[in-house]
Formats: structure tokens, C-alpha cells, sequence
């Protein structure tokens, strides 16, 4: 089940339970009617509403049930001035990547434009300190560059068989 089921899910039951509280209800028969027809309408609604928040980039603000995450890896971005800038994440335990429009800042769009520059001559990744903190402080940079990764150890494997060089032949 998708977040989308279960929060769908959640909403059918409560129009369910709105409507049989309507229902049941002493009231004219139109009234009871209409509640049923009002609940089959909403539900579709609802999940064409829900489906459609999918594809849009979720504020930060928003972000409560991993708003404590520590760090997170930028995978893209995109930058629209005076109104925010768009992020693609990678949160450490969740396996698919999520959108999240950050509040536009200037010198927060240049951290970025800076990592990723640095990311791209290390051949790395842009990591992103604290995505959903909503501190204002500045002391350390909230996007940063991964360093270049470590070449593989050159360790010689004493298992492997050795070659030998062929000695010429005396003629």
C-alpha cells in the first residue's frame, strides 16, 4: 500500500462515517439523498485531488514525518527566482526520491550552485545538512560537496598466482 491508498483509505472512512451519521439521522428523505450523493461525489474528488499532489513538490514546512532527518542527497534542482528552489532528495531510509520547493534565498541558491559545481570536479555528490530545519542560523554551509571518493585499496592478493618471466634459451 502507497501513501496515497492509505491516506485515500482514511478519507473514505470518514465520509463513510459522515454520511451514515446523515442517514440515520432523523431527516426528510431528500436530505438523506442528498448526503449519499454529496459522499459519492466527494470520494472521487478527493482522490483526483490527492493523485494530483504527487506530482508537486512539497514544501519543506510540511515535511512532519521526516522532519528530523540529518542529511540528505540532492539528486537535481532548479532554481526560480524570488519564488523558490526546487529540490530532488534522497532521505536515508525512504526508497524512492522526493520533490520539495525550498523558500527562495539567494545565498541559499549560490551554496547550491557552488556544491554542485564541486560535486561535478570531485565526481560526487551534493549533500543537503538538516532539509527541514527551520533554524535561520548560518554558521555552516546547509548544501556541501561530497569529497571525491577513495580509489580502491592496491593491496596485492597473496592468493593469486604469481607469472613468472621466461628465461631465454641459451643457443
Amino acid at each position: 500500500m502507497t501513501e496515497l491508498t492509505e491516506l485515500f483509505a482514511a478519507v473514505a472512512v470518514l465520509a463513510g462515517l459522515i454520511t451514515s451519521i446523515s442517514v440515520w439521522a432523523p431527516r426528510q428523505l431528500w436530505i438523506k439523498a442528498t448526503a449519499i450523493g454529496a459522499a459519492a461525489l466527494f470520494l472521487p474528488t478527493a482522490y483526483a485531488g490527492l493523485s494530483r499532489l504527487l506530482s508537486m513538490p512539497k514544501p519543506v514546512q510540511l515535511e512532519w514525518w521526516l522532519a528530523k532527518a540529518d542529511e540528505a542527497t540532492v539528486l537535481a534542482s532548479s532554481f526560480r527566482e524570488n519564488e523558490a528552489i526546487y529540490v530532488w532528495l534522497q532521505l536515508a531510509g525512504v526508497p524512492e526520491p522526493r520533490a520539495y520547493a525550498l523558500p527562495w534565498s539567494r545565498d541559499l541558491a549560490e551554496q547550491l550552485q557552488t556544491a554542485q559545481r564541486e560535486a561535478a570536479e570531485n565526481q560526487s555528490q551534493v549533500q543537503m545538512r538538516l532539509p527541514f530545519e527551520q533554524s535561520l542560523e548560518d554558521r555552516e554551509p546547509k548544501f556541501y560537496a561530497m569529497p571525491q571518493p577513495a580509489l580502491p585499496p592496491k593491496d596485492l592478493d597473496q592468493t593469486a598466482p604469481t607469472m613468472y618471466r621466461r628465461q631465454a634459451k641459451n643457443s
